[in-house]
């Protein structure tokens, strides 16, 4: 555990290209560059000896007390670790300039800047690249005392600091000590090129102060385009900075995570790469952006996936693939990074993603709701792009797939797919109608009812009086929890609310939500997982839409004691709390936003007594919580209610 720090211990900075995980000891243990998807130079996440690190922090002699602090300026995305010691209170704050350019840039600036406000603290700095994933060896030349080249295959990296900041080789790498002052500044530059470009320019502090400013203005300026104004505002805003600075701008694509080998369960197998363009994740985030009000992120989204229907319009494949790189090209081949040891141990570390592959009916779901939504279609050729799409559909929704969690365990008829299935034929019924927009509504309309009817008995299981994964099993997917959300049942009907009642027995654990249980419905990989935090704001969501208000509010309040420092989830929450698989993860930060505005909402029509009321759980004596919960197990050891009432140990 010295050696690698809590996953939820870091900040990100990034410049809508490539992004940089700074660890609250002052240490960027995470950055791909020139893209999200590009080799890593810092990655000692994954492995603390090969991965490449940068540290710059105050270093005190041993024994001497010192107190550290991470916090975001507010309302951006520069981080701030503040260091606190007797003699001398001093910060570092790292930043990179957003650049909305629609085109690819292969340099990448990553500032740290170090100052004394009170007293005096000394200073370490080193950097210690691992190009490639730590696979490939590097040069390096020292070319002035505040200058250092390090040379890779295929990029450079230009380490350059103010004056005050001399640099010296250890080795292949550098380091350098000094100490500021009160009122004293120095700052440090790094610069990743294609190899072979000029040096940049040197810093200077009027340049840093410079591009300091401009970024905070960036962020401030982003942010006044949010409509959102409720209960919760500095969470969703600093949801949806995450969810911006995830979005790879020279597209509108947003990826699924910064990282990738982060595991979901310590010293398992289940360590995916998420720098990747999903259209299912990357749909309902830019519809999370469309209800806070950042139209342009939408256009942007709409544009690339409009660009990979029409790229596949001419193949025999299906429409789309669930998940791309982030300038669309298709290939993710899949591959384990023998030669790092993971995360705690956590093997095998993937690089590339082999569900790329995999057939996911859901996502013509998700992406029609992006395409239309707002009551707006969007242009005439993305309108024929998605008939195209829902024709296509038509002949091809009524089969197994591998479902929304990219099971390996074989494929199945998920009712989560065909619910997906179904709302890609509702919102296109729907579009054309209103729009008088050219559409074979007749097979549309047919196949969108022989959805509905099949769900309604295929996907009911009558004994456990609750909607199922898939046909032919009794076991509960939170997936589900999107039922009433997209408009399938009413969040009253009878069904839907003995169907939550399930899952509050079942997947439950203290307002923590499991996605499924793997041991009884088996998917193919060994070992367990956490809690899925996107799973846990839907099932916030649920509660407040079927009039549960107390307990929703509960369960939204506890979750956000899982954030981080600053704000930030990874993807699952492990059986003490501790934050679990790669991080920040866009699925949870969406789900945040669209759980909060659902809170908003309702508690806004209580207010007015135009809700429902509150349907909680009654308070007995005034000791008994919305929610209380017996102290049985979860699946494989967590703690809370096992799936099916079983314990474990």
């Amino acid at each position: 555990m010295d050696r690698y720090p809590p996953i939820a211990d870091h900040g990100m900075v990034g410049d809508l290209q490539t992004a940089a995980l700074v660890s609250s000891g002052g240490t960027v243990d995470w950055w791909c560059t020139p893209r999200f998807d590009s080799p890593s130079v810092f990655a000692s996440l994954l492995d603390s000896e090969r991965g490449g690190h940068c540290r710059l922090a105050a270093e005190l002699p041993d024994g001497d007390h010192l107190t550290v602090r991470q916090l975001y300026l507010s309302d951006t995305a520069i981080l701030v670790t503040r260091f606190m010691a007797p003699g001398g209170v001093g910060e570092v704050c790292d930043f990179m300039v957003p650049d909305e350019s629609p085109t690819p840039t292969a340099t990448h600036r990553l500032i740290r800047v170090a100052r004394v406000v009170r007293g005096s603290l000394p200073f370490a700095f080193t950097c210690r690249p691992r190009f490639d994933c730590g696979r490939a060896p590097h040069t390096l030349a020292l070319t002035g005392p505040h200058a250092a080249l390090f040379r890779g295959p295929g990029t450079d990296l230009h380490v350059q600091s103010t004056p005050g900041v001399a640099l010296r080789a250890d080795g292949d790498d550098i380091d350098a000590r000094f100490t500021l002052s009160a009122g004293q500044v120095a700052a440090v530059v790094l610069t990743s090129t294609a190899s072979g470009d000029p040096a940049p320019p040197g810093p200077s502090l009027e340049g840093v102060a410079d591009a300091l400013e401009t970024c905070r203005s960036y962020w401030l300026t982003w942010l006044r385009s949010c409509t959102y104004r409720g209960r919760w505002q500095d969470i969703v805003n600093r949801s949806a900075i995450t969810l911006k600075l995830l979005t790879y701008a020279p597209t509108g694509a947003p990826i699924a995570a910064a990282t990738m080998g982060l595991p979901e369960q310590i010293g398992g197998e289940r360590n995916w790469d998420y720098r990747y363009t999903w259209v299912r994740d990357a749909s309902l985030s830019v519809r999370a952006l469309i209800d806070l009000g950042f139209r342009d992120e939408a256009y942007a989204f709409r544009r690339w996936l409009r660009e990979r229907i029409e790229a596949r319009a001419t193949a025999s494949a299906d429409p789309l693939q669930i998940m791309y790189r982030v300038d669309g090209d298709p290939y993710l081949t899949e591959e384990n990074l023998d030669h790092l040891e993971g995360y705690l141990g956590s093997r095998p570390v993937r690089a590339g993603n082999a569900a790329a592959d995999q057939l996911q009916l859901d996502i013509y779901g998700e992406a029609s709701d992006a395409l239309i939504v707002g009551h707006d279609i969007g242009t005439l050729r993305g309108w024929k792009a998605l008939s195209g799409v829902l024709d296509w559909l038509t002949d091809h929704w009524d089969q197994p797939d591998e479902g929304i969690w990219e099971t390996r365990g074989g494929r199945q008829d998920f009712t989560y797919s065909r619910l997906m299935t179904w709302v890609a034929f509702d919102r296109g019924v729907r579009a054309a109608t209103e729009f008088s927009r050219p559409a074979d509504l007749a097979r549309w309309t047919e196949a969108r009812d022989a959805v509905f009817r099949q769900i309604v008995e295929r996907g009911w299981d009558d004994e456990r009086r609750a909607f199922v994964q898939h046909y032919g099993t009794d076991v509960l997917d939170a997936s589900l929890l999107l039922m009433p959300k997209v408009g399938f049942v009413s969040p009253y009907d009878p069904d839907w609310l003995s169907t939550l009642d399930a899952m509050d027995e079942e997947l439950v654990s203290d307002s923590l939500v499991y996605r499924y249980d793997p041991k009884a419905s088996p998917d193919g990989l060994r070992g367990s997982e956490g809690t899925f935090n996107l799973c846990s704001f839907f099932y916030v969501e649920a509660l407040a839409r079927s009039g549960r208000l107390r307990q929703a509010r509960y369960a939204f309040d506890k979750m956000l004691t899982y954030a981080n420092h600053v704000g930030l989830f990874a993807e699952e929450i492990g059986p003490s709390g501790e934050q679990l698989g790669n991080f920040p993860q866009a699925f949870t930060h969406l789900a945040l936003v669209t759980a909060a505005m659902a809170l908003d909402d309702e508690l806004q029509k209580g207010e007015a007594g135009t809700g429902h009321g509150d349907q909680g759980h009654p308070v007995t004596h005034g000791l008994t919580l919305p929610d209380e919960d017996t102290p049985e197990d979860g699946p494989e050891g967590a703690p809370g209610k096992a799936p099916g009432g079983d314990t474990d140990g």
